[in-house]
C-alpha cells in the first residue's frame, strides 16, 4: 500500500511538471510543446491549450479549433468546457514509442476561422510501469563432467521496455558454490549475464543444480523478475559450437515475396559424431518479428513467412543459437533491415473546403486546406503537390504537409460558371506514384453586366390608319448574368412629339420588349418616330442600356386627289375657257391642276377626260393634265363646250376626283356676245318659259343697273386712290395700250392673254403654279379668278409679297372692265344679263362700268 501511494505521489508530481512546461512553452509560437507521464486515466489534462492559444475557453467551439492529426488511434481531445487538451484513451510509451529514448507525439490543431495550424508536440515520460521479463521462464543448461573451470554458459537475458533507470539494471544469481555470475554489456547497451563455472563438477556427487536468476530494474518501487536455470551435468563433450561471426546483417526490399530466403547463419562444433550436430534455434525474438521470419533449426537459414511493410517496422534484431548434443551452445545477432519501396501512393485530405466564391473574389481567396501525406520514406515520401495550368488557381505550402488552394486571378461567372479542379500529388519514387483528388468549385454571380441589344439599332415600320394596340416590333436585351440579376424589364425614355409625350403614341411590354401603337398613326401628319428604349435588369443596383429605334410610318391611299386649278366658283356656276375658231390642233385651252396629300405612287396622278359634249375635239395630257384641242375647230362645233376631266393616283386602290370644264368656243367677245342668246336656246323647250325668263331678265336687269350706277360711284372714287398709289410706285400697269381692247356694239373689254408655268414634285402637295406672263389669249379673267390663283403658289414661301397682291389685283380691276356707252335698247341689256348667266354671275357684276 505505502508503494501504492508513493507511485500515486510520483504520477501528480509529473503531471505537475507537465502542466508547469506547457505553461512556460513560448504560446505565440506555431508550435507548443507540452511533457505527460504515461499511463494516464482517459480524461487528464494535458495542457490549457486555449490559453497557450490566446483565447477563452468557450471560443475555442466558437472559432472552430479542432484536432486534425490523422492517426489510428486518436491519443488526445478538446475539452470545451477547460480549454484544455485532454487525454482521449490510454497512453502506453512503450507501444507507441519501443526503442526510443524520446517519445514525441505531434498533432496539428486548426483554427477554422483564421484557417491557421497550430502544431502540438507532447513528450510521453517513461514510468517504471513494466517489470523484467525473460522470455524462457525455465532454461536448462546441460554442462560436461569435464568442463574446465572458469568456462562460461549464456544465460537468458531479461527485457525491460522501460527506459534509464525505469530499465534492467542488474541481475542476481541463487547461491552455488559451484557457479557465479558475470554480467557482460554489449555494443548495443544491453546486459548479458553468463554463468561462470568457478569449480569443477562431479555428477556423482550432484547431477543436477537448481538457480534462481533475478533481474531487476532502477524504479522507485523497483520491480523484478525471476527465471529458473536448471544444470544437468553430462559426461563429456567439451566443445561448444562456435558461429562463424557474432553478427549478422541484411537488407531486403520490402516488397519481397513471401517465402524468400533472406540468410544463412552458420555455426560449427570441433566435436565429433553427436557432438558436433548443432541445431539452431532463436535464442531472442519478438512476437512481429516471430510472425515474419522463420529459421531452419538444421540449415541455418532464415526465411520470410509474411509480407514485410516498412512503413510499420523497419528494422528487425533477433538472436540465433546453436547448440551441440552435449548442451553446448553459442549465440550471434542478426540484423535485418527492410527497405523502403514506393508502395504508397499520396494521400490527399481536404481539410477545409469552400463550395462557391463570389465572381468578384480578389485574388489569392482561399478555397481549401490541404493535407498531403506519403507513408513511404525518403525520397518515395516526398510530395509535390499542384493543379492545371490552364486554371485560375495556385498551391502555397502553409505549414508543414498542409496546402492552400487559392485563386490566382479574378473569376468571371459569365465565361466559366463552375470549375473542377483536379489537385494532384506525385511523390518522387521511381516509378512515381500519384494521387488525384477533384473539387468542383461555383462561382457566385454579381450583377457586373448591364444587358445588351441583339442590334445596334432597330428599325420599323406600320402601316397607317392602323388600328390601336397593333403590334409594331420586339426588342430583345440579353443579359449574361443570373437569376434576379439576368432578369430584363423593358421601358421607353421619356420624350414628346408634336407638344404630346411619347406615352400616348406607342407602349412597350416590360417584360417582352414588343412595341404597341396606342392609337392610329396618319402618314400626314407624321412619317417617322425617333425614340429610345432602355433595359434595366432585376440587380441589387440595377444596370441599364439604351437603345435607338426608327419607327417610320408607310403612307396608305387613303386621300383622294385635290383639284386646285380650276377652281370650283362658290356661286354654283362654271367658270369658262375662251378657244378662238381658229386654234389649231394642239391649242392649249387650259390645264388642270392637282394634288394627292398621300405620297410615292399613292401620289402619283393621271388625268383623262372622262366626259366630253363634243367627243373628239379635245385631249388631256396623261400626267401634265393640259386640255389641249384634239382637231381644227370648225363652224358646225357649239360654243359652248362641256368637259368632265377625272384626275386618279395609283395607289391601291385607287381614288379619283373629276372637274367640269366649260370651254367658250370663239375667235372674239363679241362672238361670244352675239351668241349669248343662242347658248340657251338649245336647253329650252317650251316658248313659255323663254318668255318667263326674258321678264325676269328685264327686271334683274334694271335692279342691276341702279346697283352698278352706285358701285361706279364708289370704284371711282377707289380708282382715283389707286392711281395715286400706282404713281408712287413708279408701275406701268396704269396705262394699258388701246390695242388691247376691243369693241362690240360699244361695248369694250380687256382682252388678255395668259399662260401658268407647273412645277410638279414627286410629292405633289409641293408642285406650286406660277403665272408670270400673258399667254392665255381671247380669256375673259374676273377679279375673282385673279384672287384665287394665289392658293397656287405651294411652293413653300408666296412668290408674290402683299403690296405686291394688291398692285396686281388693282391692275386687274382697270383691265377687266368694260363701260356701257348706250344702253338703248331692251335687246342689248338682255343680251349682258345671258352673256353674264354664261359665265358666271358674280364674274359680270365685278367689272366697271364706264360713261
Amino acid at each position: 500500500a505505502s508503494q501504492r501511494r508513493m507511485g500515486n505521489r510520483a504520477k501528480q508530481r509529473s503531471i505537475l511538471l507537465g502542466v508547469l512546461l506547457g505553461v512556460l512553452w513560448e504560446t505565440g509560437g506555431t508550435q507548443i510543446y507540452y511533457s505527460v507521464p504515461e499511463e494516464l486515466e482517459r480524461g487528464s489534462g494535458v495542457g490549457n491549450i486555449a490559453k497557450d492559444l490566446g483565447l477563452e475557453p468557450q471560443e475555442l467551439e466558437e472559432r472552430g479549433v479542432r484536432i486534425v492529426s490523422r492517426g489510428r488511434t486518436q491519443l488526445f481531445a478538446l475539452n470545451p468546457r477547460s480549454g484544455s487538451l485532454v487525454t482521449a484513451g490510454r497512453i502506453d510509451r512503450e507501444e507507441l514509442c519501443m526503442g526510443t529514448v524520446k517519445c514525441q507525439l505531434n498533432l496539428e490543431i486548426l483554427m477554422e476561422d483564421q484557417v491557421k495550424i497550430y502544431g502540438v508536440v507532447v513528450e510521453v515520460r517513461d514510468i517504471n510501469d513494466n517489470s523484467p521479463y525473460f522470455q524462457e521462464g525455465e532454461l536448462e543448461i546441460k554442462m560436461s563432467e569435464n568442463a574446465a573451470k572458469g568456462m562460461r554458459f549464456p544465460l537468458p537475458h531479461a527485457w525491460d521496455p522501460d527506459i534509464g533507470k525505469n530499465s534492467l539494471q542488474s541481475y542476481d544469481l541463487s547461491s552455488d558454490t559451484h557457479f557465479s555470475l558475470d554480467v557482460q554489456s554489449g555494443a548495443d547497451g544491453n546486459k548479458y549475464p553468463e554463468l561462470v563455472l568457478e569449480r569443477a563438477l562431479d555428477r556423482e556427487e550432484k547431477a543436477i543444480h537448481h538457480l534462481v536468476l533475478t533481474a531487476s530494474d532502477g524504479g522507485d518501487p523497483v520491480r523484478t523478475s525471476t527465471a529458473r536455470i536448471r544444470v544437468m551435468v553430462l559426461d563429456a563433450n567439451d566443445n561448444a559450437p562456435a558461429f562463424a561471426q557474432s553478427e549478422y546483417r541484411v537488407s531486403v526490399p520490402e516488397n519481397v515475396a513471401v517465402g524468400t530466403k533472406l540468410l544463412l547463419v552458420n555455426a560449427t562444433d570441433p566435436d565429433e559424431g553427436s557432438n558436433a550436430e548443432v541445431m539452431y534455434s532463436f535464442r531472442y525474438v519478438d512476437n512481429k518479428a516471430a510472425q515474419l521470419f522463420e529459421l531452419d533449426s538444421n540449415l541455418g537459414t532464415i526465411s520470410t513467412i509474411g509480407e514485410l511493410n516498412c512503413e510499420e517496422s523497419g528494422f528487425y534484431e533477433m538472436e540465433v543459437q546453436a547448440t551441440d548434443n552435449a548442451g553446448y551452445s553459442a549465440r550471434a545477432k542478426v540484423l535485418i533491415t527492410v527497405l523502403d519501396v514506393n508502395d504508397n501512393a499520396p494521400e490527399v485530405v481536404v481539410t477545409s473546403l469552400s463550395s462557391s466564391i463570389p465572381e468578384n473574389s480578389p485574388r489569392g481567396t482561399l478555397i481549401a486546406l490541404l493535407n498531403v501525406n506519403d507513408q513511404d520514406s525518403g525520397e518515395n515520401g516526398r510530395v509535390t503537390c499542384f493543379v492545371q495550368r490552364n486554371l485560375p488557381f495556385k498551391l502555397e505550402k502553409s505549414y508543414g504537409n498542409y496546402y492552400s488552394l487559392m485563386t490566382d486571378t479574378l473569376l468571371d461567372r459569365e465565361l466559366v460558371p463552375s470549375y473542377n479542379i483536379t489537385v494532384m500529388a506525385t511523390d518522387r519514387g521511381s516509378p512515381p506514384l500519384s494521387t488525384e483528388t477533384h473539387i468542383t468549385l461555383n462561382v457566385a454571380d454579381i450583377n457586373d453586366n448591364a444587358p445588351a441589344f441583339s442590334q445596334a439599332s432597330y428599325s420599323a415600320y406600320i402601316l397607317e390608319n392602323n388600328p390601336r394596340g397593333a403590334s409594331i416590333i420586339s426588342v430583345t436585351a440579353y443579359d449574361p448574368d443570373y437569376g434576379e440579376n439576368a432578369q430584363v424589364t423593358y421601358s421607353l425614355v421619356e420624350d414628346t412629339l408634336q407638344g404630346a409625350p411619347l406615352s400616348s403614341y406607342v407602349s412597350i411590354n416590360s417584360d417582352t420588349g414588343v412595341l404597341y401603337a396606342l392609337r392610329s398613326f396618319d402618314y400626314e401628319q407624321f412619317r417617322d418616330l425617333e425614340l429610345q428604349v432602355m433595359a434595366h435588369d432585376s440587380g441589387n443596383l440595377p444596370l441599364s442600356s439604351n437603345v435607338s429605334l426608327s419607327l417610320f410610318v408607310l403612307d396608305q391611299n387613303d386621300n383622294s386627289p385635290e383639284i386646285l386649278f380650276p377652281v370650283v366658283p362658290t356661286d354654283g356656276s362654271t367658270g369658262v375657257e375662251l378657244a378662238p375658231r381658229s386654234a389649231e390642233p394642239g391649242y392649249l385651252v387650259t390645264k388642270v391642276v392637282a394634288v394627292d396629300r398621300d405620297s410615292g405612287q399613292n401620289a402619283w396622278l393621271s388625268y383623262r377626260l372622262l366626259k366630253a359634249s363634243e367627243p373628239g375635239l379635245f385631249s388631256v395630257g396623261l400626267h401634265t393634265g393640259e386640255v389641249r384641242t384634239a382637231r381644227a375647230l370648225l363652224d358646225r362645233d357649239a360654243l359652248k363646250q362641256s368637259l368632265v376631266v377625272a384626275v386618279q393616283d395609283h395607289g391601291q386602290p385607287p381614288l379619283s376626283a373629276t372637274v367640269t370644264l366649260t370651254v367658250a368656243v370663239a375667235d372674239s367677245i363679241p362672238d361670244v356676245l352675239a351668241d349669248l342668246g343662242s347658248l340657251e336656246s338649245p336647253a329650252s323647250s317650251d316658248d313659255k318659259g323663254l318668255t318667263l325668263y326674258l321678264v325676269v331678265a328685264v327686271a334683274a336687269v334694271s335692279c342691276v343697273f341702279l346697283a352698278f350706277v352706285i358701285v361706279l360711284l364708289a370704284l371711282r372714287l377707289r380708282r382715283w386712290h389707286m392711281s395715286r398709289l400706282l404713281q408712287a410706285s413708279g408701275s406701268g400697269l396704269a396705262g394699258v395700250p388701246a390695242s388691247q381692247f376691243v369693241g362690240v356694239d360699244g361695248v369694250r373689254a380687256f382682252l388678255q392673254t395668259y399662260s401658268h408655268e407647273v412645277s410638279l414634285t414627286a410629292d405633289s402637295r409641293g408642285s406650286h403654279v406660277i403665272f408670270p406672263q400673258p399667254n392665255y389669249a381671247d380669256t375673259l379673267i374676273s377679279q375673282e379668278s385673279c384672287e384665287k390663283s394665289e392658293p397656287l403658289l405651294l411652293s413653300g414661301d408666296s412668290v408674290f409679297s402683299k403690296d405686291n397682291r394688291a398692285l396686281i389685283q388693282v391692275s386687274a380691276y382697270q383691265n377687266l372692265q368694260f363701260s356701257l356707252q348706250h344702253v338703248g335698247s331692251l335687246v342689248a341689256a338682255c343680251r349682258i344679263f345671258w352673256w353674264c348667266r354664261g359665265i358666271g354671275t358674280l364674274n359680270c357684276f365685278m367689272w366697271d362700268l364706264v360713261p
